[in-house]
């Protein structure tokens, strides 16, 4: 493929002199045929950016060895569970900076082959660390959390890689959230928070639960089951939120098969426990009220 396919019709001013003369590139920007939409960056058509050339001209017009990242990265990995506003780039730290608009910016010392794929076009960062960055930049936590756990349950990452690209990634924020998170998508028993479930219960003033145990069940979930006879309430906490529609409805299935049984049922992420904590006890209390 020539450089023009490999970068969808998105060419720097030093690529596009290596095909044509100088005098003929600026002749197809001024008579319309081409598009300039950055200094030193030039499309081969005058209609609008598709998303791959949008990203490919923030790329282009970035300092020299930048790379796209975060949700922009990962949307050329076939991962659009969230929309993506402006192209993401991060360039090395120390880079000149540019004057472009239709960009967000980062910098990175961290950009060198672990974290970087050398071959993948446009040049990006790594899944594992696209994953990392991205919900350590967002300002929600619910919002960094749900990056993590989305791009596990896809498939785009292990929980191994996340676990190496956010030693490598140094001090950023959600640091705790991340790791938490990439637990929680592991499904194991150590990403559920018994101890914090625990002091809430105490906090609440309520009994030690009649039945309390950690099970793992057929789909590889786990979830703490305390059940109260005397308030007739039973309180599951998930590691995993049901973002999958198939799961989502078999749990509402066996949630009423509890409910028919004559149990009510209180049912938490794990997030609400470790983070939400007083909306969880008072949700309690008013159950055992």
């Amino acid at each position: 493929m020539s450089i023009i396919e490999d970068q969808h019709g998105v060419l720097t001013r030093i690529q596009a002199l290596e095909l044509m003369s100088r005098h003929h590139l600026y002749r197809l920007v001024e008579s319309g045929i081409w598009r300039s939409p950055a200094r030193g960056v030039f499309v081969n058509h005058n209609g609008p950016l598709t998303p791959t050339q949008r990203d490919w001209v923030a790329l282009l017009a970035a300092p020299p060895g930048s790379v796209l990242g975060g949700l922009t990265a990962l949307s050329h990995e076939d991962f659009d569970a969230f929309r993506v506003g402006r192209p993401t780039v991060v360039a090395k730290m120390g880079a000149s900076p540019f004057a472009y608009d239709d960009v967000d910016l980062h910098w990175s010392t961290y950009l060198d082959t672990r974290d970087v794929h050398p071959l993948r076009l446009p040049p990006r960062t790594r899944p594992a660390r696209s994953v990392v960055d991205a919900a350590s930049w967002e300002k929600s936590e619910r919002r960094a959390r749900a990056i993590v756990l989305a791009a596990a349950q896809h498939g785009i990452v292990s929980t191994r890689h996340l676990r190496e690209a956010l030693t490598r990634r140094g001090a950023c924020r959600h640091r705790a959230l991340i790791v938490e998170s990439y637990l929680d998508a592991a499904g194991g028993i150590q990403s559920l928070p018994e101890r914090d479930f625990d002091q809430i219960r105490l906090e609440c003033r309520l009994p030690t639960p009649d039945r309390q145990a950690v099970v793992r069940r057929r789909d590889g979930k786990y979830y703490l089951d305390a059940r109260w006879r005397r308030f007739n309430l039973s309180c599951e906490v998930h590691g995993i939120p049901h973002m999958r529609v198939e799961n989502w409805d078999e749990d509402l299935l066996r949630l009423n098969e509890v409910s028919i049984r004559g149990d009510r049922t209180l049912v938490f992420s794990s997030y609400a426990i470790r983070r939400l904590r007083s909306t969880v006890k008072d949700q309690l209390l008013r159950m055992t009220a």
